[in-house]
């Protein structure tokens, strides 16, 4: 301590404070641990620095020479991260500046300097209680001048007292804006109207009818707290309409949205009405949107009454076939159905009523379109699927990277035309646009090389690689094994190519993560009239059957509809981009659209992600 006493440059009230924590050691109620970890923070080299900087930005403010230029330098990054970004991979001084901007370290400096200009950098020191006789009650008057805009506030009855108490206040509304009414302030008077024993509706027809200037008297709120608005961003995964909401506290409060759009969250201190303005909105205030759990308990409640519904409706008038119970997957396949719910009374159906029979009395059906070679769904697992509630998911901007290309994944139902549009997607550009080689488990054929159609390994090598994990997708046709491994994948982004895939649409649970990060595409089949005109006038041949031999079957369309509809609803909320594929031609060009989007422009991604 003498040293750092003998020191100049010491600050001096660490000096000071050193030399006081020195002599009341004696009296003071502390281990020589504690005084020692005291004695060592308050010489420690790092508070000095932080105590210097502290006192240099104290001073700043008095001193002319020294004064930010802006205070929002972060956001100005980020603009110049929007406009270098499409430029990076043409221009070397672009992609200079664009790989800076996303350096963590260059960020925080910019976040620290906004702080600084912004001068958020004092305590928060909580609010002085004034002295009052216990027998009285502190009141504040408030007047807002009345306008088209809403107050931003809501008003509930207290359930213990009875009074009317403020129940929340909207994030840049009028009322968080005077920064004079709080969460939790009683409401005694309207306009010199008392409003004991009203209720809400009551106090809502006296604003209502005010003009001009409105004046509350009011008793403030314990511990009432400052509203800090979080930076929280999520896209929403279901339509949302305040105005056919019943539980909505205030539907001129509420925030309608659509699916896929981006929330900016400003709020979530309520469990079950959440704070929230749609991402690029200049409207200061915000809205109330269900909360994730609230949103959660209505799906799971619709989900009960339709399947319950689906019981009734699929076992009325049925009968016992008979030969006997089917099986599951054959009801099914069957009712050309595919989300029937668990507690399906398999057995009950009647031959009469089943798309495909040969007679109304035959117990024999249409069987089930031919395998194609390549058939990803050994492990299917719909009953763990269907488990994911789609409600809202956090994200973040995901810049691209010159040189380090997200995969692209086409996803759809056999038939719809992924491998051609994979197809005619690498023909553009072979030497940017590769996609993974499979592997095999079968023997190597004459003219065939290792690694060029397949990678070709033994089949306990490739068990014990997919029990292992390391497939993204893998299936048995005639004894052998077929896949695609993780690592080839990773090896074609790490070698700077853009991997397009187009797998089983359960690989998704091996793609969908933060070290690929790929884009998704769902490439949907048209309604069944267009489908059937426009593959039959093309000629399509049909690739449920082996050999690509004959056209579609009228069965295999509405087969393809249906896995559609499957997988909509079991992965619909993962998809970035949706492409109808109804003209080969308009959707290869919005194919190439979507492209050209991932690699040039940032995206919203899981925050995840980009952490």
């Amino acid at each position: 301590m003498t040293a750092v006493m003998a020191n100049g440059n010491w600050d001096p009230a660490l000096s000071r404070l050193l030399a006081s924590l020195e002599e009341a050691r004696q009296v003071l109620p502390s281990s020589e641990e504690e005084f020692g970890f005291l004695s060592d923070l308050l010489q420690s080299k790092e508070l000095h620095a932080l105590v210097k900087v502290h006192n240099k930005i104290i001073s700043n403010g008095k001193d002319e020479k020294f004064h930010p230029t802006l205070s929002n330098s972060m956001q100005i990054a980020l603009e110049v991260l929007d406009v270098v970004g499409p430029r990076a991979a043409l221009r070397e001084e672009c992609k200079e500046i664009f790989m800076l901007l996303q350096k963590p370290h260059i960020q925080g400096l910019l976040c620290a300097h906004d702080a600084v200009a912004q001068k958020d950098y004092f305590p928060r020191l909580p609010e002085i209680p004034l002295e009052v006789d216990e027998d009285e009650e502190t009141i504040k008057i408030v007047q807002l001048v009345k306008s088209n805009e809403p107050l931003g506030a809501t008003i509930k009855t207290d359930e213990e007292t009875g009074k009317i108490v403020i129940a929340r206040i909207m994030h840049g509304g009028a009322a968080d804006r005077s920064g004079l009414i709080h969460v939790g302030d009683e409401v005694c008077e309207v306009n010199g109207i008392n409003v004991e024993g009203k209720t809400p509706n009551d106090v809502l027809k006296i604003l209502q009818n005010s003009e001009g200037t409105i004046t509350f008297k009011l008793v403030p709120a314990d511990g009432k707290v400052g509203i800090r608005e979080s930076k929280v961003r999520v896209r929403a995964h279901f339509d949302y309409s305040s105005s056919t909401d019943p539980y909505i506290p205030c539907k001129e409060a509420g925030l309608d949205f659509i699916k896929g759009d981006v929330l900016h969250i400003v709020s979530q201190d309520d469990a079950y009405w959440w704070q929230a303005r749609r991402e690029g909105d200049r409207n200061m205030r915000a809205g109330l949107i269900p909360s994730r759990a609230l949103q959660e308990r209505r799906i799971l409640h619709e989900r009960t009454q339709q399947d319950k519904t689906s019981e009734e409706d699929y076992t009325v008038g049925f009968s016992p076939l008979p030969d006997g119970k089917w099986s599951y997957s054959d009801v099914v396949w069957s009712l050309g159905l595919h989300l029937l719910p668990a507690n399906f009374p398999v057995g009950l159906c009647s031959v009469s009523v089943l798309p495909g029979c040969q007679s109304p009395k035959s117990p024999r059906c249409a069987s089930k379109p031919k395998t194609k070679k390549i058939m990803y769904d050994t492990a299917e697992n719909d009953d763990f699927d269907r488990e994911e509630i789609a409600t809202y998911e956090e994200v973040a901007k995901l810049y691209p990277r010159p040189g380090l290309h997200r995969p692209v994944v086409l996803i759809g139902p056999p038939g719809v035309g992924r491998n051609e549009l994979k197809r005619r997607l690498i023909a553009t550009d072979q030497e940017k646009y590769k996609t993974p080689i499979p592997y095999t488990s079968r023997s190597m054929r004459h003219g065939e090389v290792n690694g060029k159609e397949y990678f070709f390994v033994t089949r306990e090598k490739m068990e014990e690689e997919i029990e292992a994990g390391k497939f993204i997708e893998f299936g048995e046709y005639k004894g052998n094994l077929y896949g695609t491994s993780a690592e080839s994948v990773k090896s074609l982004v790490n070698a700077g190519y853009v991997c397009i895939l187009n797998p089983h649409y359960q690989a998704l649970k091996m793609l969908r993560i933060p070290q690929l990060k790929p884009f998704l595409i769902y490439i949907k089949p048209p309604e069944f009239d267009i489908l059937k005109e426009t593959r039959n006038a093309c000629y399509a041949r049909s690739t449920f059957d082996e050999n690509n031999s004959r056209g579609f079957t009228d069965d295999e369309f509405r087969e393809m509809l249906h896995s559609s509809e499957r997988i909509e609803f079991l992965y619909g909320h993962l998809f970035d981009k949706v492409i109808e594929n109804s003209d080969l031609s308009t959707a290869f060009e919005q194919l190439l659209l979507a492209v050209k989007k991932v690699e040039t422009e940032p995206l919203w991604v899981p925050a995840s992600w980009v952490q």
